[in-house]
C-alpha cells in the first residue's frame, strides 16, 4: 500500500477504518482461547479498538496497541467506556516493546495487518516471546483466494501463510467468510534443516552470504520451495567467491556490495546425494539499497530475523543452517556436522543491535552497580557498551541482559553445563578484583567472548586478552563472536588452562589471571606465569565449596585479598577430578569426600539401620541468615568432614545436601529446624542442630556442635579468614600457624580467629583425610 506511518495516522483521523469483526471471528475466539482468571490480552495494530473492546467483554484485561496516533486517538473517544483498557502507540516491528506488560500475554491478536509487515516471522516471534504458558497468537487476514485482484496487496496465498505458521508447536486454521484465522501455539518452535532435489553437477561450488541490518538481524529468504534460504548460489567460472556473493545478493534481493566487503568465513564440505557440495560461507559487512523481489521465480520474499529465533524458523535450507552456525556457533543445535575449513582472512567487526538492547544493557548495568558490584568507571562503562547478547546469540535479550542469570551455551546433557556466560555481578565483581591497569595484559581460563571482551574494554586500546580453553568449540565460538563483534584485542587460545597460556606469557608475567570455572586446585602455572604483585582471581573449591578468591603473588606464595560466593561450571583439564563417594543405605545416602580420599564406611549401613541421635546447638538464626563461612570453617577445621547428598523426603537424612563428618564408624551432619514461624523469611527462627547415627554419635554430634559454637562465637561476624597458599611439597615447618587444606600442587593455610596458633594444625594429622 506504501503508507508511512503519517499517512496511516491520517487514513483513521479522516473516518476511514478496516472491514468491521465479523460473527465466526467472534465466535471462534470465544471458544478457542476463553479468557482465563486474570486473563491478559494484546491487539496488536489495534485500529479503532472493536477488538479490544471484543476482547474485554470476553473478560480480558486488554491492551490496545497501533503506530498510528489517529487511530489511537478514535479509540480512546469511542471506547472509553471499556475499563482497563491500554492504547499503546508503538510499531511492532520496529519499536521497543518496553511498555507490554512485564508478565505477558495469554492471548495476542493480529488481524488484517499482517500482510503490510515486511519481516512477518520475526514479529510473529517476537509477540509468541510474550506468550505466558499455553498461551494463543492469533492471526487473522484476508486470503489471496478470496479477495480481488485489485486488493490482493492486503492479503497473503497459501506459501506465505505456510511460512507465517512454520514453526509454531500447533496451529489450527479456520476460515471466517474468506478470512484465514490462525490459532498459534508453542512460542519456543523448531527449525529442520531440509534439502533440495540433487544438485547439478555444475552447482556443488557455491556460496552462502551472511548479511546483517542495522539492528544486528540476519537476511533470509522464503523460497519458492516453502523453506528459508540465505542469499547465495553457485559460483560462476573463474568466479571468486566474495564476487560470487555479491552478485549473488544483489540479484536475489536488490542488495548492493562490495567485494572488498565480503569475506570468506570459512569453506563448508558435504555430500548430498552422490555429489560433493562445497559452500563458501561470505560474511558481507556492509551493503547499500532496498530489499526487493528480483527473482519471484525463487523467492516469494525477504525478511530479517532475530538470531536468537533461528531455532524456531521450521524449515531452513540445510547448507544456509550450516552457514549460519559457522558464524554464529550456537544459534542452531543439533545440526549433522559437516567437513568445515576455517579461512584465516580477518574478518572486521559488525556493528548492529536492536534498539531494546541498549535498555536492557543500561537496566542489567544499573542493577550490578546499584548493588555495589562494579565501583570502578572502567568497569561500569565496559557494562555499558560491551553487547553482552552478541556473545549468546542465541539466548533472547532479556536473558542475556539479565544481571544474576548465567547463559548455558555448551552442555554435556539437559542437566549438565560445560561452558556458560557467567551472571553480570560476577563478572564484574571478579573483574574488579583483579584490578586491572590500562595496558596490561591478561590471561582469562575459560572461554566464552563476552567475559574477555568485558576485560579488553577496561583495559583500553593498549591492553589485551589471552584466553584459553580446553574445548575446540567453545575456542571456536569465542573466535568467531569475538570477530564480530569484539575489540580485536583478544586472543583465544586451544589448550589446558591448568597449563596457562606458555607461548603467551610476557616477559614479567601476566598483569592478572582471571579464572573462570570451578577449580579444584590451584595449577602451578597460574602463579609461575603471574608477574609479582599481580592478582589471580579463580572460583576455588574447598570441601565442595566454591568460592572466588583473590589471591596476591608475593614470590611463591599467594595471599588472600578477597572471597566472593559464587558458583561455576567444573574444570575438564588435566586438574580436573572426580570427588570420590561411597553410597550408602541403597543408594538412599551418599557421602562425598570434595577434598581427599574417602574415609572408612565400615559399619555405616548397619549405624544407618540404628536409631538417631540429636543434638541441639543451641544457635538460633534468622530464616534470611548467611552461613557460608561455617561451610568452609567446617570443611578446613573439622576432621573427618565430608558431604551428605539424600533425596527429598528422605528418612535418614533431614535435608538433601549437608555438611557432615565421619569418624569412629559413625556419620554426624548438620540440620535446622524451625522453632518460630513468620510471614517473611526474616521473621521465622531456626536452630542448628546435629543429627547422628552409629555407635559413638553422642561423641560426633558434640565435637560437631563445638565447631558450630566456635564458628558462630569467633567467626560469625568476622567473616572469611587470612589464608595463604604455597606450593605443594612445603615443609610443616615453612608453613605459617593455621589450619592446613592440602590440594595436588597447593597447600593452603586458614588463619581462623580463635582457633590456636601454635604451629600448622593439618587435617590428616588431626585425624581427617585428605589427598
Amino acid at each position: 500500500m506504501g503508507y508511512t506511518r503519517a499517512d496511516w495516522s491520517a487514513h483513521y483521523t479522516d473516518g476511514r477504518g478496516f472491514l468491521q469483526l465479523g460473527d465466526v471471528e467472534r465466535r471462534l475466539l470465544a471458544e478457542r482461547t476463553p479468557a482465563p482468571a486474570g486473563g491478559r490480552a494484546l491487539d496488536v495494530c489495534c485500529g479503532t479498538g472493536e477488538m479490544v473492546s471484543y476482547l474485554a467483554s470476553l473478560g480480558y484485561t486488554v491492551d490496545g496497541m497501533d503506530f498510528a496516533e489517529g487511530a489511537l486517538e478514535r479509540a480512546r473517544t469511542e471506547h472509553a467506556d471499556v475499563e482497563g483498557a491500554r492504547w499503546l502507540c508503538l510499531d511492532v516491528e520496529h519499536d521497543d516493546l518496553a511498555d507490554l506488560a512485564e508478565d505477558g500475554y495469554d492471548l495476542i491478536v493480529i488481524r488484517l495487518a499482517v500482510a503490510f509487515v515486511r519481516d512477518r516471522a520475526r514479529v510473529l516471534r517476537r509477540l509468541a516471546s510474550r506468550l505466558r504458558e499455553d498461551g494463543a497468537l492469533v492471526v487473522i487476514t484476508p486470503v489471496t483466494e478470496h479477495t480481488p485482484e485489485e486488493r490482493r496487496r492486503i492479503a497473503l496465498d497459501e506459501d506465505e501463510l505456510d511460512a507465517l505458521v512454520d514453526g509454531f508447536v500447533t496451529c489450527e486454521r479456520f476460515d471466517a467468510k474468506g478470512l484465514a484465522v490462525l490459532f498459534l501455539r508453542g512460542s519456543g518452535g523448531s527449525f529442520s534443516a531440509r534439502e533440495k532435489p540433487r544438485p547439478e553437477p555444475q552447482a556443488v561450488f557455491g556460496t552462502a552470504v551472511v548479511v546483517t541490518d542495522a539492528s544486528g538481524r540476519v537476511l533470509l529468504g522464503r523460497s519458492t520451495r516453502n523453506m528459508w534460504e540465505l542469499p547465495g548460489g553457485r559460483m560462476e567460472t573463474g568466479e571468486a567467491a566474495p564476487a560470487a556473493a555479491v552478485r549473488e545478493l544483489a540479484e536475489e534481493s536488490g542488495l548492493t556490495a562490495r567485494e572488498e566487503d565480503a569475506h570468506v568465513v570459512t569453506v563448508l564440505h558435504d555430500d548430498r546425494l552422490d555429489v560433493r557440495r562445497v559452500t563458501a560461507v561470505v560474511r558481507v559487512t556492509g551493503w547499500t539499497g532496498e530489499l526487493g523481489l528480483p527473482e519471484p521465480h525463487r523467492f516469494l520474499r525477504w525478511e530479517w530475523h532475530d538470531l536468537h529465533t533461528l531455532a524456531t524458523l521450521g524449515k531452513l535450507f540445510a547448507p544456509s543452517a550450516q552457514a549460519l552456525t559457522a558464524v554464529w556457533p550456537g544459534v542452531l543445535p543439533g545440526l549433522p556436522s559437516v567437513h568445515s575449513y576455517v579461512c584465516a582472512t580477518a574478518v572486521p567487526p559488525v556493528p548492529g543491535e536492536p534498539v531494546e538492547a541498549g535498555r536492557l544493557r543500561e537496566r542489567m548495568a544499573d542493577a550490578v552497580i546499584g548493588k555495589g558490584w562494579a565501583p570502578s568507571p572502567r568497569v561500569r562503562a565496559a557494562l555499558r557498551e560491551v553487547p553482552r547478547h552478541r556473545f549468546v546469540p542465541e539466548a533472547p535479550l532479556e536473558t542475556a541482559y539479565h544481571d544474576d542469570l548465567a547463559v548455558v551455551t555448551v552442555r554435556e546433557s539437559p542437566t549438565t553445563a560445560l561452558s556458560s556466560v557467567s551472571a553480570a555481578w560476577l563478572q564484574a565483581d571478579m573483574i574488579e578484583q583483579l584490578r586491572p591497569e590500562q595496558g596490561a595484559t591478561v590471561l582469562e581460563v575459560g572461554s566464552g567472548g563476552y567475559n574477555a571482551e568485558l576485560l579488553a574494554h577496561v583495559l583500553g586500546p593498549r591492553g589485551r586478552v589471552v584466553t584459553v580453553d580446553i574445548d575446540p568449540y567453545v575456542v571456536h565460538r569465542t573466535r568467531r563472536l569475538c570477530a564480530e563483534a569484539g575489540s580485536g584485542r583478544v586472543t583465544a587460545v586451544l589448550g589446558d588452562g591448568a597449563l596457562g597460556a606458555p607461548a603467551h606469557v610476557p616477559t614479567s608475567g601476566f598483569d592478572g589471571v582471571l579464572v573462570t570455572h570451578n577449580a579444584s586446585d590451584i595449577a602451578p602455572a597460574w602463579r609461575e606465569q603471574l608477574a609479582e604483585g599481580a592478582r589471580l582471581v579463580v572460583p576455588l573449591e574447598m570441601g565442595g565449596h566454591t568460592r572466588s578468591l583473590t589471591l596476591v603473588r608475593h614470590g611463591d606464595v599467594l595471599t588472600t585479598e578477597n572471597w566472593t560466593y559464587c558458583g561455576f561450571v567444573r574444570d575438564r583439564g588435566v586438574a580436573a577430578r572426580t570427588a570420590p563417594a561411597v553410597r550408602l543405605a541403597d543408594g538412599e545416602v551418599t557421602v562425598r569426600w570434595e577434598d581427599g580420599v574417602p574415609g572408612d564406611t565400615a559399619g555405616l549401613e548397619e549405624a544407618l539401620r540404628g536409631p538417631r541421635y540429636e543434638l541441639a546447638t543451641g544457635l538460633v538464626v534468622p530464616g534470611m541468615f548467611s552461613f557460608e563461612t561455617l561451610q568452609v570453617y567446617a570443611a578446613t577445621t573439622l576432621p573427618g568432614y565430608c558431604r551428605l547428598t539424600a533425596p527429598e523426603g528422605s528418612a535418614l537424612v533431614a535435608r538433601q545436601q549437608t555438611i557432615a563428618m565421619l569418624a569412629d564408624g559413625s556419620l554426624a551432619y548438620l540440620a535446622h529446624t524451625r522453632i518460630k514461624d513468620g510471614p517473611t523469611p526474616a521473621d521465622r527462627r531456626y536452630e542448628f542442630s546435629v543429627h547422628a547415627y552409629g555407635p559413638a554419635a553422642a561423641g560426633l554430634a558434640e565435637r560437631f556442635a563445638a565447631c558450630v559454637r566456635d564458628w558462630d562465637r569467633h567467626v560469625r561476624e568476622s567473616g572469611y579468614p587470612p589464608m595463604t597458599v604455597h606450593p605443594a611439597g612445603t615443609p610443616d615447618g615453612l608453613l605459617p600457624a593455621g589450619d592446613v587444606l592440602d590440594k595436588p600442587s597447593a597447600r593452603l593455610v586458614f588463619h581462623w580467629p580463635g582457633r590456636a596458633p601454635a604451629g600448622a594444625q593439618d587435617l590428616l594429622s588431626a585425624g581427617g583425610q585428605h589427598a
